[in-house]
């Protein structure tokens, strides 16, 4: 569970030891942290990250990883619109969605609401929320041929700014020796528009 968890850590030691079994390790994650609603906690900005990096160090393919990890991307969140469009029909809001942090599913809405179809695209690098946006825009009204063509696009600029980053800047050495701090600021960055969303509005009812 904590390689499953934690994997953006053991990635290198998966690569060394391990060979092609890393690539449907990666596939499995990114699939997973899209695809599933009730697992947004793993792995995923971070993840590619480290996969560049890794990739800068001849320990993965990049021609391989980008197109693979892209497969997996537009997979999940295509699974993750099956699932809320199969509930729809269960549900009359998302009010009942009770599997789901209010929290989560109230910041998720007004993504939506403020970003439109867009937010498919958006949403991906922000963490919890790129878990949460394929399912609802099934539980919502948003067509799928939409849908699909902003799930492709976001799957593309997400897995493949991520991957690139890594791949440019992983081996250097001032970011490869504080590699956890990166990856913590990764995080961080993925969380701000989520932080400046909330912060603006209160700013303008002052």
């Amino acid at each position: 569970m904590d390689w499953i968890l934690h994997l953006d850590t053991h990635l290198a030691a998966l690569a060394t030891n391990h060979g092609t079994l890393v690539y449907l390790a990666l596939f499995a994650v990114i699939f997973i942290e899209t695809g599933i609603v009730v697992l947004p906690f793993l792995p995923g900005d971070s993840l590619l990250f480290v996969a560049g990096a890794l990739a800068s160090q001849y320990l993965l393919s990049l021609p391989t990883l980008i197109p693979l990890l892209v497969i997996a991307a537009i997979a999940g969140d295509s699974l993750n619109y099956a699932i809320g469009a199969a509930a729809r029909k269960r549900i009359k809001d998302s009010s009942q969605l009770h599997f789901i942090k209010p929290s989560h599913l109230a910041r998720t809405n007004a993504f939506f609401e403020r970003h439109g179809h867009k937010a498919i695209v958006l949403a991906r690098f922000m963490p919890i929320v790129r878990t949460l946006a394929p399912f609802l825009a099934g539980v919502g009204s948003m067509r799928y041929r939409f849908f699909a063509t902003y799930n492709v696009v976001g799957a593309i600029a997400w897995v493949g700014s991520l991957v690139a980053a890594g791949y440019a800047f992983g081996n250097i050495p001032a970011v490869s020796e504080n590699l956890n701090a990166v990856l913590l600021g990764i995080i961080v960055l993925s969380l701000l528009p989520a932080i400046v969303h909330k912060i603006l509005p209160s700013k303008r009812n002052i």
